[in-house]
């Protein structure tokens, strides 16, 4: 059993790669197609070789996914915020050292993760009924404090409402579109990107391949404190909760230095970006582990992975919790060199690329997968969704407020 394990783990991993490298193809959009396809090939595989492989490929696709974010500029929903400060990296020939940060965030959430696992799931089975009375007025107040820690604030109001109002079109509407986020997401952080790529003709310098110590103790104060939401808030994802563990951590962390040094430590704006960036790689990590915990704790489900686990086994009893955070560890471990080697192999190629034709064959690949899983009605919503994309990045405000278009329908379907 143990050679199984093993292989369906490294078979993960494998594939958790080719997702996370791949532009538009998210965990979420894999676990519906692992589930369609369980039923058949459960006769001949065990579902807990099934779980392993789930397992490895979601931790995996967690470290892989800031590559096409931060060289291509074409992020899923977990990692959109790591455009700005990755890509400025990248246009200063130091992409490397941005995907070097990620992963560090990544790998030392995976020990966090283990340390807290049980103490955790004591925590949710005790306050998770009174948590799930106030989840509406919880994200009315994170929705309140994403719009509210803008400068532009009315401007961000107008990029979460019409987002919002997008989403509440596309979700709560029967159009007969398959799968919707997919063209929805896909549109508003993916190809919005790629367009505003291809019109300012955006040119890589060559890639140094060096990188810094990352500082971890903020960032992953911030990672602890937010990622849990993510567990029980629905529309509730890594990019709005690193925003909320990045104001939470700079406050409370310089409390601490302040306490235990002699004066106040003072942060550059070059210093904020490497912490958010590792702060984001631990968000990412800690929002997928923390999903299997919120399985076993109070079974529900925040990710496709855990919707393809519950559907394989239901409810996890112990010995499968401890089998999957065994996965995490392994896969973990693996994945952190697998990115590291991935990253030198990108930093070192794209240079010599063209940076616009690499842009239009990405968004190319993009509306070849829409228009397959959802169809020409998919296809509509992608041009939709990226206009809507563009004209939010335009009002220079953060792009996790086009978060709204999950967030606001889930509120309103809580308060009706």
């Amino acid at each position: 059993m143990l050679i199984e394990i093993l292989l369906f783990l490294f078979l993960g991993i494998i594939f958790g790669t080719f997702t996370g490298l791949i532009p538009g193809i998210h965990i979420n959009l894999v676990g519906i197609t692992l589930i369609s396809l369980a039923s058949s090939l459960l006769v001949f595989i065990h579902p807990i070789y099934f779980v392993v492989f789930i397992t490895a490929m979601a931790i995996t696709h967690t470290f892989v996914d800031f590559i096409p974010s931060i060289f291509l500029g074409c992020p899923d929903t977990d990692t959109e915020l790591s455009i700005l400060p990755g890509h400025d990296l990248l246009k200063k020939g130091q992409g490397y050292e941005a995907i070097c940060l990620t992963t560090f965030g990544s790998l030392a959430a995976i020990f966090v993760l283990i340390l807290i696992a049980w103490p955790s799931i004591f925590l949710l089975n005790k306050f998770y009924n009174l948590l799930k009375i106030l989840i509406p007025g919880l994200l009315i107040l994170v929705s309140f404090f994403l719009i509210s820690s803008e400068k532009k604030m009315k401007k961000a109001f107008i990029a979460f409402m019409l987002t919002g109002f997008l989403g509440i079109i596309l979700l709560t509407l029967d159009l007969g579109v398959k799968e919707p986020l997919l063209p929805l997401l896909t549109g508003l952080f993916g190809g919005s990107m790629l367009i505003i790529s291809i019109r300012d003709k955006i040119k890589i310098p060559e890639q140094k391949i060096t990188r810094s110590k990352p500082k971890l103790f903020k960032p992953l104060l911030g990672a602890i404190i937010a990622s849990p939401l993510c567990s029980f808030l629905p529309g509730l994802g890594s990019g709005q909760a690193a925003i909320i563990g990045d104001s939470v951590s700079k406050s409370l962390g310089n409390r601490i230095e302040s306490a235990t040094r002699s004066g106040i430590s003072k942060t550059d704006e070059k210093s904020d970006k490497r912490d958010f960036l590792v702060l984001l790689g631990a968000t990412n990590t800690l929002v997928m582990g923390f999903s299997f915990i919120a399985l076993y704790a109070i079974a529900r489900t925040r990710t496709g992975a855990t919707v393809a686990v519950k559907e394989l086994l239901g409810n996890l009893t112990p010995h499968i919790l401890i089998l999957i955070l065994f996965v995490i560890l392994i896969s973990g471990l693996i994945s952190f060199f697998l990115t590291l080697k991935l990253a030198k192999f990108f930093s070192q190629k794209i240079g010599n690329l063209n940076y616009t034709l690499l842009s239009e064959l990405t968004l190319l690949v993009l509306v070849i997968i829409v228009f397959l899983v959802s169809g020409f009605l998919g296809v509509f919503v992608l041009a939709a969704s990226t206009a809507t994309g563009i004209y939010c990045i335009s009002l220079g405000v953060r792009r996790t407020n086009m978060m709204g278009c999950l967030l606001l329908p889930v509120i309103i379907l809580y308060l009706i």
